[in-house]
């Protein structure tokens, strides 16, 4: 048996020790939010991957507490118009903290919302790239619209004020259009609503025959909403939809990666109505003056006729 030894809280007190005395009171970090759980204090865990092959570099246990969450959690969302969640990078101060029966840990005191902005910039900008290297960009937009877009598949939420909005405005347009909607149900926010519309699209293109046009339509709300429509999965799978999709997503200033690949991006569900219903009306005056062409010629050849 060795002359000097200690016990493993010893041990891990001498870490403790010599981790408060070597470090600098705090550091700027870097890392993506694997995990958040909010139980009156936010727990996290920061990941660092591998830019080369998206292997796990780094790893650790971090915690914001609630009087400092209560003021960094407000201020970052009304920066980065998102929520701190899973899956986001956030550049932040930390101080690190090792206890002798949990390990080593950080205690967040603040974060730099101008970092994830430019990280969520930069992802969307990524995405964008990749469709236009792929080719596939365009593809929507190429594909001929209909003349009478009456019949039409809508992808929304069926309690989303914006859906209750835009079947309004087809039933009180004051042409007297008839238009025919069936809704296929479909989350329109969280991590969930790409492959949620994706779902409802697979159940259009089942009847593909029985409709004019696809529209993916929602109501207001954060800007944190919009980052489900910069999915590359959900973009890449408009532009090879074989019917014309129209979004109406609700942001009157920010354009998704979807509204971009779309045959039409317009800004609310409002304004997606007030556009079909537009194409009936174009529709209506090219066939009046078919009709006036038709009678003045018939009229001539009367009057020829007679003469």
């Amino acid at each position: 048996m060795p002359d000097k030894f200690c016990s493993l809280s010893e041990l891990l007190g001498q870490v403790k020790g010599a981790l408060e005395k070597g470090l600098p009171d705090h550091f700027w970090v870097i890392g993506e939010i694997m995990e958040l759980h909010e139980k009156r204090h936010c727990y996290l865990e920061l990941i660092e991957k591998s830019e080369e092959d998206d292997s796990l570099l780094a790893r650790v246990r971090a915690t914001i507490w609630a009087s400092r969450f209560s003021m960094i959690r407000p201020y970052f969302e009304a920066s980065t118009g998102t929520s701190l969640k899973s899956g986001i990078k956030i550049l932040c101060k930390d101080s690190v903290e090792f206890h002798p029966q949990y390990g080593l840990s950080l205690i967040i005191t603040d974060i730099d919302p101008s970092y994830t902005l430019g990280d969520l910039a930069r992802k969307k900008q990524v995405v964008i790239l990749r469709l236009r290297k792929e080719g596939v960009w365009d593809m929507n937009r190429e594909l001929p619209f209909p003349a009478v877009p009456q019949r039409l598949a809508v992808s929304s939420s069926e309690s989303a004020a914006g859906y209750e909005d835009f079947i309004k405005s087809l039933e009180q347009n004051s042409h007297g259009f008839h238009f025919y909607c069936t809704l296929f149900p479909s989350l329109m926010q969280g991590d969930e609503a790409p492959g949620s519309i994706m779902a409802a699209m697979e159940q259009i293109y089942e009847a593909e025959s029985e409709f004019d046009c696809v529209l993916i339509i929602r109501g207001g709300g954060s800007k944190a909403d919009l980052e489900s429509f910069n999915h590359y999965e959900l973009a890449y799978f408009i532009t090879q939809f074989p019917l014309p999709v129209i979004t109406g997503i609700g942001h009157e200033r920010d354009e998704s990666v979807a509204d971009m690949v779309a045959f039409h991006g317009l800004k609310t569900p409002t304004a997606v109505a007030e556009f079909l219903i537009d194409q009936l009306l174009a529709f209506e005056f090219r066939l009046s003056a078919l009709q006036d062409r038709l009678s003045a010629l018939v009229n001539a050849r009367v009057q020829k006729d007679r003469s």
